[in-house]
């Protein structure tokens, strides 16, 4: 997909971080762009300042968990522009800690936003697109945590890589069908974003948490600091709209010793040799 204004795209996510600077990018390309998030009033904040930039912005209060709700955001988004041509299934949380210490809300909340909101996404949108018959493109944000993994990272680790490997599958499905619809994965390293505080959105279902130990806990820390100085999210953003326009496949906006990781540990798996321990 080379031209992108006019066109429409659709952002999970989008109130903050790399979602908020998705719709940014995309409306500077003289995109359509639908904002999407689970936070009323910060959505209400930043659709109002988006409009002051393109005028075609439509924003709506949804929960990725929630079939219902993705399922009510394609309806809307087809409803208010008749198209979707650039899908970024992208909300995201993070919880932090040891295997045997989370709770199993921990694990139903995490994987209920980062691969359940991808699938959610993904069931409501393509559907639409493949009937449609234009071209369209999907981009999925995993993490290099879909690419590597770090101790006490274990939930937002097995999330990730579901997302990683699902959107291998479908690029590979849509590639052997013939169907007009590009797949991206991005796979940042460190960025500057919220997520480290985003328990902020934590459904009161699912606020059981799991019990932190010391380790854990210097380990949250200590990547909080590094998290709060990584790459400007417009990075990610930057480098997705040239993914989109390459028709590539990976986007990994993430810093050379992050990257590093993913490296080591494919060396681990063809060498057969244990995991190497190593930070986030």
């Amino acid at each position: 997909m080379k031209e992108l204004r006019d066109r429409v795209a659709v952002v999970t996510g989008a109130a903050s971080g790399i979602g908020l600077a998705l719709t940014e990018r995309f409306a500077a390309e003289g995109m359509k762009v639908v904002m999407a998030d689970i936070e009323a009033a910060a959505l209400a904040t930043a659709a109002e300042e988006l409009r002051g930039k393109a005028p075609d912005i439509l924003a709506t209060q949804i929960d990725v968990s929630r079939p219902d709700d993705v399922e009510r955001l394609a309806r809307e988004t087809y409803e208010a522009f008749g198209a979707a041509h650039v899908l970024c299934n992208n909300a995201g949380v993070a919880v932090i800690g040891s295997v045997h210490e989370h709770s199993l809300a921990d694990w139903q909340w995490v994987i209920s936003v980062n691969l359940w909101g991808v699938i959610h996404g993904v069931r409501a949108f393509v559907p639409r697109m493949l009937a449609a018959g234009h071209d369209a493109h999907i981009v999925n944000t995993a993490s290099m945590a879909g690419l590597t993994t770090a101790p006490f990272m274990a939930v937002y680790d097995v999330a990730k890589h579901g997302v990683v490997a699902l959107s291998e599958s479908m690029y590979k499905e849509f590639l052997a069908t013939g169907a007009p619809i590009g797949v991206s994965v991005v796979c940042p390293g460190l960025i500057t974003t919220n997520i480290m505080t985003s328990s902020r959105n934590r459904p009161s279902d699912l606020a059981e948490a799991g019990t932190h130990g010391p380790m854990a806990e210097a380990f949250g820390q200590a990547l909080g600091e590094r998290v709060a100085g990584g790459y400007p999210p417009s990075e990610v953003a930057e480098q997705v709209v040239q993914g989109i326009r390459e028709g590539r496949f990976y986007i990994v906006p993430a810093q050379p010793e992050v990257k590093a990781g993913a490296a080591l540990r494919a060396q681990d798996i063809i060498e057969l040799r244990n995991p190497t321990l190593r930070g986030a």
